[in-house]
């Protein structure tokens, strides 16, 4: 895969280049994209986190796929600004540490990190796997507005948020929330405001698979009960 990188700033002193052609083989997303221009340019490595990509003209997000033929801008943050939280969706294993290491910094005394993960039962019944599924470019929208809004409230905060998505088996990762802040406080109070939003407006939807009974979109079937009409009234729950 030949791809035109150009890096500017910090980035061109850390490459020791303005341009260059990468053949990396195979269609990446940005973190693996940042992490093999790493181990080309060893100084890059240590900063690869801080930097953002543009693809083609456009600012990458976690659900850009990088191909042949594409032109990629590595540039790191402005003059004045703030880095960009990490917010992704996955289909494969979730990285706590990518997303610990995202909100360290020399300023953070606490660092809370928050798990989700599949568990064996629910409502008296026994599970075998969880099935998530996404309206991707709204759900990872929504998760950055939820996560920006967070740090506004709680002054002093980073945050990160993973969200797997695919089928997982019992105790697998499901989603990550790491919030770091001077003190464990705001940390502790940010990680929980991050996932109590998720749960309650990202367009990501639970199908859980029983064992010896039938599958189930989670919140679905109950709230279809109440959302039937009844003698002529149609009732919401």
């Amino acid at each position: 895969m030949a791809v035109r990188v150009r890096y500017y700033a910090a980035a061109r002193d850390l490459c020791g280049c303005s341009e260059e052609v990468l053949d990396l083989g195979g269609t990446f997303g940005p973190d693996v994209f940042l992490r093999a221009v790493g181990d080309r340019h060893p100084r890059f490595s240590e900063h690869g986190d801080r930097m953002r990509l543009a693809v083609n003209g456009d600012f990458a997000h976690a659900g850009t796929s990088i191909r042949d033929g594409d032109e990629v801008v590595v540039m790191p943050p402005v003059a004045g600004g703030r880095k960009d939280p990490f917010v992704e969706l996955r289909r494969e294993a979730l990285s706590i540490d990518a997303c610990v290491n995202a909100v360290r910094h020399p300023a953070a005394g606490a660092v809370s990190v928050f798990l989700g993960l599949v568990r064996n039962h629910n409502a008296g019944m026994k599970v075998s796997a969880l099935e998530y599924e996404a309206y991707d470019e709204l759900a990872l929208k929504e998760m950055r507005r939820i996560v920006d809004r967070t740090m506004t409230e709680t002054p002093g905060t980073l945050i990160a948020a993973s969200h797997r998505i695919g089928s997982l088996s019992v105790g697998e990762i499901a989603v990550v929330v790491a919030a770091s802040a001077p003190h464990r406080a705001e940390a502790f109070l940010a990680s929980r405001k991050v996932i109590d939003r998720i749960k309650e407006s990202v367009p990501i939807w639970k199908r859980e698979h029983r064992i010896g009974a039938e599958t189930e979109w989670i919140n679905f079937h109950a709230a279809y009960i109440s959302a039937r009409p009844r003698a002529g009234r149609f009732e919401l729950a």
